[in-house]
Order: C-alpha cells, then sequence, then structure tokens
C-alpha cells in the first residue's frame, strides 16, 4: 500500500463511497464502508493505535492517534486534522467516477476534489509524521467521519469520543483543522445549514374527472410564489455578517402524484435555508413557517421538522488558530488568507464544543460536486506538504 499522495488519493477514488441523501442506491456504491476499511488498514500499517465508531449501520467514523513529542499525558498539545469519507452521487457525470484516471496535471473522479484530495494530503502526512518523528511536535489525530454531505451526523457522533473513557481522545483537542477545498486559504467563517419539508395534501381521483379530486400539486402553487417573494424580499434582512453577507433561502426539490392519470393526494417541496453566523436553525424554521401561515391562512400546510441543520462557523475563537495556519499555508506557497464561504462544513460541531476549528484544505470548490470533478496534481504535493508542516512545526497552545 502506498505512501504517495497521488496513489493514495487514486486508491480513495476508487472506493465508491456514495452518500445516498435520502434515496435507495445500490450497496455497491453507497455508504462509506470500503473507505473506512482502507483507513483501518493504512493505520495499521503505520501501527498507530485506532478506533472506529458505529454512527449508522454500515456507517463508521475512524480516528488514528499519532502520539506526540511530548506526549498529550505529559502536557503536549493535541492537534486534529479532519476529513469525511463520503461523496456526493454521480448522477450525470461525464467521465467514470471511480477510474481515477490521471491526465494533463489532475485527477479525475468522484471525490477527488471533495474531498478525497484532502484525506489523501492527510494521510500521507501523517506518515510522515510518523516516520520522521519530528522534535517538539503535538499529538496528531486523524479524524475521519461519515455524512458530511447530507447531515453531518459523523461530526457530531465525534465529539462524544472526547472523555476520559476514550483511549483515543481522552480529551478535546486543542484546534481542529477541517479538510475542504480552498486552494489553502484559511477559512474562518462560514454558512450554517436548516433543511426542510413542506407538505400540500389533497384528494385523489381519476384524472378524466379531476373535480372529483382535489389536487395537491396545484395547492402547493401559492406556496412556492411566496417563498420565491420571502426568498427575495425578507431574507436577505433577517441577518447580515461582514464575510459572508445575508441569508438566503432555495427551494430545491418538488415532487408529488403517483401518476399522470391520478390527481396527486399529496405534494411535498424540500427547502434550504442558508444562515449566517449567530442565527439559530430551528428560529430561521419558525420564521418561515409563520411568514406562510400569515401569507396562506386558509391554505392547510404540513411543516415538517428539520430533517437537517448546523450552525454557521464564526470566526471569534479561531483567529489566533488561522494566523498560525495562515503562515505555513504561505509558507507552502499557498495563499493563506482568512476567509468566509457561503458552503457549511463539518467544522461546527467541532467549534461549538470551543475547539478552535478552521478550515483549509487543497483544491479549488468550483471543482467539487462537479460532472467532471477533479484536482490538480500540484495542490496535492502542496497539501502534503502543508499538513505536514502545520505539525512538525507547531510550537504550543492555541
Amino acid at each position: 500500500m502506498s505512501q504517495d499522495v497521488l496513489e493514495t488519493l487514486c486508491d480513495l477514488v476508487r472506493l465508491p463511497s456514495v452518500n445516498p441523501m435520502g434515496r435507495d442506491l445500490p450497496p455497491e456504491v453507497a455508504w462509506e464502508s470500503r473507505v473506512t476499511d482502507y483507513l483501518q488498514e493504512r493505520f495499521q500499517q503505520l501501527e498507530l493505535p485506532w478506533q472506529r465508531q458505529t454512527v449508522a449501520p454500515g456507517r463508521d467514523n475512524i480516528l488514528a492517534r499519532l502520539d506526540g513529542d511530548p506526549p498529550r499525558e505529559q502536557g503536549g498539545s493535541l492537534l486534529m486534522f479532519q476529513a469525511h469519507q463520503d461523496t456526493v452521487p454521480v448522477d450525470g457525470m461525464t467521465i467514470e467516477p471511480w477510474a481515477a484516471e490521471v491526465r494533463d496535471g489532475r485527477v479525475y473522479g468522484r471525490g477527488a476534489c471533495d474531498i478525497k484530495g484532502g484525506l489523501a494530503c492527510m494521510l500521507t502526512a501523517l506518515a510522515q509524521l510518523a516516520a520522521r518523528r519530528p522534535p517538539n511536535r503535538p499529538t496528531v489525530l486523524l479524524a475521519c467521519t461519515v455524512d458530511e454531505e447530507y447531515g453531518f451526523s459523523g461530526a457530531r457522533k465525534m465529539v462524544e469520543l472526547w472523555q476520559p473513557s476514550s483511549r483515543i481522545v481522552p480529551r478535546p483537542p486543542d484546534a481542529a483543522i477541517v479538510a475542504e477545498p480552498t486552494l489553502l486559504d484559511v477559512v474562518v467563517s462560514h454558512k450554517g445549514t436548516a433543511r426542510w419539508q413542506i407538505l400540500t395534501r389533497g384528494r385523489a381521483a381519476h384524472s378524466s374527472q379531476p373535480d372529483a379530486g382535489s389536487n395537491a400539486i396545484y395547492a402547493m402553487a401559492p406556496v412556492l410564489t411566496a417563498l420565491e417573494r420571502y426568498a427575495r424580499t425578507e431574507v436577505p434582512h433577517l441577518a447580515n455578517h461582514p464575510l459572508l453577507g445575508h441569508p438566503t433561502l432555495s427551494v430545491g426539490r418538488i415532487r408529488g402524484g403517483i401518476s399522470v392519470n391520478v390527481v396527486p393526494d399529496h405534494c411535498a417541496i424540500e427547502l434550504d435555508r442558508r444562515l449566517v453566523p449567530g442565527e439559530d436553525p430551528r428560529a430561521a424554521w419558525q420564521h418561515v413557517c409563520d411568514f406562510l401561515t400569515t401569507e396562506l391562512p386558509d391554505l392547510p400546510l404540513v411543516f415538517e421538522e428539520p430533517y437537517q441543520s448546523m450552525p454557521g462557523l464564526d470566526g471569534v475563537r479561531n483567529r489566533e488558530l488561522a494566523q498560525r495556519v495562515g503562515r505555513i499555508s504561505q509558507a507552502c506557497g499557498g495563499p493563506g488568507r482568512p476567509i468566509g464561504v457561503p458552503y457549511g462544513t463539518d467544522a461546527p460541531a467541532f467549534a461549538q464544543t470551543g475547539v478552535p476549528t478552521v478550515v483549509c484544505g487543497p483544491g479549488d470548490i468550483a471543482q467539487a460536486h462537479t460532472v467532471d470533478e477533479w484536482i490538480a496534481i500540484d495542490q496535492l504535493h502542496v497539501g502534503a506538504e502543508f499538513y505536514y508542516r502545520l505539525a512538525a512545526e507547531w510550537q504550543g497552545t492555541i
């Protein structure tokens, strides 16, 4: 099993780990277990203590520890590298998603950019740290979570291990670095999310006699019109953030009915509300419910509870960490600027516990989730050096 960052990434891309995101997918591509088994084998090869943590059937977090100099028991720092194992689905891709094709200075495949490239860099850096054992290094954890692309359940579960009874993580880390494709800029703030469904009910009938039924899809039409107006005129004025601007709302899915010749008795839409730091996911959900109830008082609506929510990452506790990470990024040729981004990550799950957390990794978010996803090979080499130097040159605590 190679320790080379390029070969490691190709290994990871060839292991499908698609997050079904609420859909039924074939077991040979769904879930993260193939990647988790690979990571376990790598940790065993490096002779590192490791632990798997079941989040759901067939879906395990896994983490490993490389002791520092001095070790954490003697007052050494505890630095966590974190990456997720799952990818988005492959619908509509124009390349073979699992081929890990190398050409034109790039690696192509689902997850190459988001975030198996960053994971490969962290694995490579961990192997180099284990081989070279630089002095005055922190204890390094590599935490690999499930379900980042849909529910963040892996990251939420991971923090339960930060307690004295854990044989790997007996206390919270002193700092956490989350891998996402930032081109080695340092994300200090990003938006959060709340996602839920709204339903309308109708009465089924034969489509040749539509008046005998009640069309749930028609009933949804004024809801969509009201939400479009709400997203345009209300949401931008609810909050503002210096790096992230204002919150947003989008309707991303609609479905209803069972057949074209049946009057539909149900219709559902799914909403995506992006939150700026400081906004509460449940309060954002309630605001939408109250708005629609006021605007459409005679229309019975079903507001389901949010099935996914995560607050944003604020930049209050991570300023010193961001400066340290930025200096190492710049030393490796990266920009290292403190920035805010509109997308979400696992980072708030760690930051909520009080651990200073930033997001920084190789690759460009513009290539994530695309039909021909890729990452530049030179980003892989810079990324591996960056994570290695971050640990090797770590000094003191945050």
